[in-house]
């Protein structure tokens, strides 16, 4: 049965829509084609001078180079990193307001506030993955442990009397050593500091035992002696820093605590655009400089696709929302 035809009237309406559409598609591509044709912010939402804006502003200027544009570097810190990340939430989808984000903004979070003002997941598009961040579990000189398993026997024979500081509350110091502590059976006491600096200076002076501490941090204090370093965090050992065994591979089998970032935009964001961005980071995370200094400090670049990028996010949200709920930590 032949379909009824439709009034010409109607037709031309359609017929209208379907040259309109075709008409933005054709327009959204031109732009991405041409992206970026004016500066680019990157917010990071950690105060400057600390290891995400350091590590940003290492990156970003080979960044610069591939895109040929400038990206200006915004600190907005505040909340765990969640100022910045809802500012980049609510921007414009144009590939101009991009987040420097971490496993505390994009995993750590989510289970840590109960009142997040946006999604981790649906409001952003993953653009790429920088980096991983090792950490280095590091006691006071005049703790009597060489090694993890020494502690860790020192620990089990002195319940509650052997205290780790961290950067703060839900923070990866933190979290990573109630994690160390769950796994390795042992009593040990949490001293929350404000910021990582604080937390170093009483773990130099004696005033806490132990510490599980980003390599950035807690490797130049190793190396000068101030602390002694026992062993890495990292599921592998860190090739910046290949004295040091892991805790998985000496003492806790299965232990694994590592820091990340990367670089997301705001959902919405045209995917030739994702796509572009995503091309100019890898470009710069595979400059042999790059690695080198990245290296350096203690982090170890991992290029690869938003798709990549977007399946680390959820298995580390899911990782991360199991040691918040042993750990108790909560911050309204």
């Amino acid at each position: 049965m032949k379909a009824p035809r439709l009034p010409a009237a109607r037709r031309r309406v359609l017929a209208a829509c379907g040259a309109l559409a075709f008409a933005l598609i054709g327009a959204t591509a031109a732009r991405a084609a041409e992206y970026p044709e004016r500066p680019i912010r990157l917010i990071v939402p950690f105060p400057p001078g600390g290891g995400a804006d350091n590590l940003a502003r290492l990156v970003m200027p080979r960044v610069e180079r591939a895109l040929g544009q400038k990206i200006v570097v915004e600190n907005k810190p505040g909340a765990g990193g969640n100022v910045g990340a809802e500012l980049v939430a609510r921007a414009e989808p144009d590939g101009y307001t991009l987040l420097y984000g971490t496993n505390g903004t994009h995993s750590i979070n989510a289970s840590l506030y109960r009142n997040l003002r946006f999604d981790p997941i649906k409001d952003f598009a993953p653009v790429a993955r920088m980096t991983s961040i090792a950490a280095l579990l590091v006691v006071n000189p005049k703790v009597p442990a060489n090694t993890v398993a020494e502690l860790i026997a020192y620990a089990k024979a002195n319940p509650g009397k052997v205290n780790f500081a961290s950067a703060g509350n839900g923070t990866t110091s933190h979290l990573a050593g109630e994690l160390f502590k769950t796994m390795a059976g042992i009593d040990i006491v949490h001293v929350p500091y404000r910021g990582g600096a604080l937390a170093v200076t009483d773990l130099i002076g004696g005033q806490v035992q132990m510490m599980i501490d980003v390599m950035p941090n807690a490797y130049p204090l190793a190396k000068d002696g101030r602390v002694r370093g026992l062993a890495v965090a990292s599921a592998r050992r860190f090739p910046g820093a290949p004295e040091y065994p892991t805790i998985a591979e000496t003492a806790v089998p299965g232990f694994e605590a590592s820091a990340w970032d990367g670089i997301l935009a705001p959902a919405g964001t045209p995917e030739p655009v994702i796509r572009k961005l995503n091309a100019a980071i890898r470009e710069a995370l595979e400059d042999p400089a790059i690695v080198a200094a990245l290296l350096a400090r203690g982090a170890q670049p991992v290029p690869g696709t938003p798709e990549d990028f977007a399946r680390h996010i959820v298995e580390s949200t899911a990782k991360w929302a199991k040691v918040v709920q042993s750990s108790g930590a909560k911050i309204d």
